[in-house]
C-alpha cells in the first residue's frame, strides 16, 4: 500500500492497543543468526504477548552477550500487538481458547528502506514472531540486496560419505514440502550421516577466497505439527519430546500431545481433547489447528527458490540479484539440482520412497560435485545415468519412468512458466531468464 494509506492504517490501529495488557519489551536485542557473526543482523521487538517473548528466546539469540555487539549497528524494528486490549470491547468476538488476536483488523506491513516491521491483530507464529519471515527473509533480502549477499528459504544441512568426505548443501521447498524432514534426514545408506545446520532460512555471502559461506539466522526450530512421526521424521519426534512450546494440537489425557499423522495411538483409556477443547476420537480430524493454506490446498505454483511470498522487493530485481551474485570476485559457484520427490505413476502411486531414501539422491550429487561422470543429458538437463543411482534393496522402483520427459506434460509446463512470467514479472523479468524459457521450449519441440 501506499505510506499515505499505511499512516492512516496504522494510526487506526496502534493508539491504546496494548491498554490493560503487559506491553513486553524483548529489552535485550535478539541476534538472528550466531552473535557476533560477521552475516549475523540485530533486531529489537515490542510485543504485547507472552507467546512471542517465549517463544522468542527460543527462536533467536537473546541475552546480554548481544548488547555487547550491537554498538552503533544498524538494528531491525520490530512492532507487534495482537490488538486486544483489556477490558475487552463490546465489538471484539470472545476469546477462543484464551488466544487473543483481532482477524478483522490484521495486518502485518513490511518498510525495508527504514527497516521496520509492523504486525496488529494476529497470534499467528508469523505474523508475531518477526524474527522469522518477515526479519530474515522480507527485510533482510533487500539488506542483502543492498549489500551483497543472499537471504533464502532454504534448509542447510551437511551430508558426510562413510570415507568421511562432508559436503554442505541448501534446498529451497516451499512451505510443507519437506524441508524439515530433508535437514533432519536419516539417511538409509550404511556410512552416510547428514547433520542439520537449519531447516527453513539461509542467509549466504562469499567469503573472501570465493567460498560461498551460509548460516541458519534461527536458534530453534519452528513448524507445523500434522504428519509428523517418526516414520517421515524420527529425528524431529526426538527433538520435540523435551523444551519444546506446542498450540493449537490436541491434548492428551495423560499429560501428552497428538495430532494427524502422529502414527501413535494414545494408549487404552486415555482421551484425547482437540485444540477447541472438545474431547473427540484419534481418527476424528482434524484434531489441530491448519493455517498454512500449502497443507490443504495441495495447488501446484510457480515459487522460484521457494521465495514467492518473501521476497522484500521487485520480483524481477530479486531475480537479478542472483544472476549479479555469479559476478563476485572469484566466486567459486555451487552445482545446482533441482528434485521432486513428488511424482506419480499412471496409478497414482508415489515414484519414489523418499524421507530417509532421498539420502540416494544426495549421494548422487555428491559424487557429480566430485567431478564422476555419472550424469546423461535431457532436455532438462543433466540427470542420473544408466544405473547412476544407487537403488540396492529397494524393490519396484521404475527408473525409467522416474526420469522421463514427457513431451505434452513440459509443453503445458512452459506455457504455465511463461504466463507466470508474463503476470508476476513482466517487463521486469531479465533477460537471461528469458532467453533460458526460449531454449527449453526449443529442446521440448525437439523431443
Amino acid at each position: 500500500m501506499s505510506e499515505k494509506e499505511f499512516d492512516k492504517a496504522f494510526n487506526a490501529r496502534f493508539p491504546e492497543c496494548m491498554k490493560g495488557t503487559e506491553p513486553y519489551n524483548v529489552r535485550d536485542p535478539f541476534s538472528m543468526g550466531p552473535i557476533g557473526s560477521p552475516l549475523s543482523k540485530i533486531g529489537i521487538q515490542l510485543t504485547d504477548s507472552p507467546y512471542v517473548v517465549t517463544s522468542s528466546r527460543i527462536m533467536t539469540r537473546m541475552g546480554s552477550d548481544v548488547l555487547k555487539v550491537l554498538g552503533n549497528e544498524q538494528f531491525v524494528k520490530c512492532l507487534h500487538s495482537v490488538g486486544c486490549p483489556l477490558p475487552l470491547k463490546s465489538e471484539l468476538k470472545p476469546l477462543v481458547n484464551n488466544w487473543a488476536c483481532n482477524p478483522e483488523l490484521t495486518l502485518v506491513a513490511h518498510i525495508p528502506q527504514r527497516r521496520e516491521i509492523i504486525s496488529f491483530g494476529s497470534g499467528y507464529g508469523g505474523n508475531s514472531l518477526l524474527g522469522k519471515k518477515c526479519f530474515a527473509l522480507r527485510i533482510a533480502s533487500k539488506i542483502g540486496q543492498e549489500e551483497g549477499w543472499l537471504a533464502e528459504h532454504m534448509l542447510i544441512l551437511g551430508v558426510t560419505n562413510p570415507e568421511g568426505q562432508k559436503k554442505y548443501m541448501a534446498a529451497a521447498f516451499p512451505s510443507a514440502c519437506g524441508k524439515t524432514n530433508m535437514a533432519m534426514m536419516s539417511p538409509t545408506l550404511p556410512g552416510w550421516k547428514v547433520e542439520c545446520v537449519g531447516d527453513d532460512i539461509a542467509w549466504m555471502k562469499f567469503d573472501k577466497q570465493g567460498n560461498l559461506r551460509a548460516i541458519n539466522p534461527e536458534n530453534g526450530f519452528f513448524g507445523v505439527a500434522p504428519g509428523t512421526s517418526f516414520k517421515t521424521n524420527p529425528n524431529a519426534m526426538k527433538t520435540i519430546s523435551r523444551n519444546t512450546i506446542f498450540t493449537n494440537v490436541a491434548e492428551t489425557s495423560d499429560g501428552g500431545v497428538y495430532w494427524e499423522g502422529m502414527d501413535q495411538a494414545p494408549p487404552p483409556g486415555v482421551t484425547i481433547t482437540s485444540w477447541k477443547n472438545k474431547e473427540i476420537l484419534p481418527s476424528a480430524a482434524p484434531v489441530v489447528h491448519r493455517s498454512c493454506p500449502c497443507v490443504t490446498g495441495k495447488v501446484i505454483m510457480h515459487d522460484p527458490f521457494a521465495m514467492r511470498p518473501f521476497f522484500g522487493y521487485n520480483f524481477g530485481k530479486y531475480l537479478t540479484h542472483w544472476l549479479r551474485i555469479q559476478h563476485h570476485p572469484s566466486a567459486k559457484l555451487p552445482k545446482i539440482f533441482h528434485v521432486n520427490w513428488f511424482r506419480k505413476d499412471k496409478q497414482g502411486n508415489f515414484l519414489w520412497p523418499g524421507y530417509g531414501e532421498n539420502c540416494r539422491v544426495l549421494e548422487w550429487m555428491c559424487r557429480r560435485i566430485n567431478g564422476e561422470d555419472c550424469a546423461t543429458p535431457s532436455p532438462i538437463g543433466l540427470i542420473p545415468g544408466d544405473k547412476a543411482l544407487n537403488i540396492k534393496g529397494l524393490d519396484n522402483i521404475n527408473l525409467t519412468e522416474l526420469f522421463s520427459v514427457e513431451k505434452e506434460f513440459w509443453e503445458e509446463e512452459v506455457k504455465a512458466i511463461k504466463k507466470f512470467f508474463e503476470e508476476q514479472v513482466n517487463e521486469d523479468l531479465p533477460r537471461d531468464v528469458a532467453n533460458q524459457l526460449v531454449q527449453l521450449e526449443q529442446k521440448i519441440r525437439r523431443l
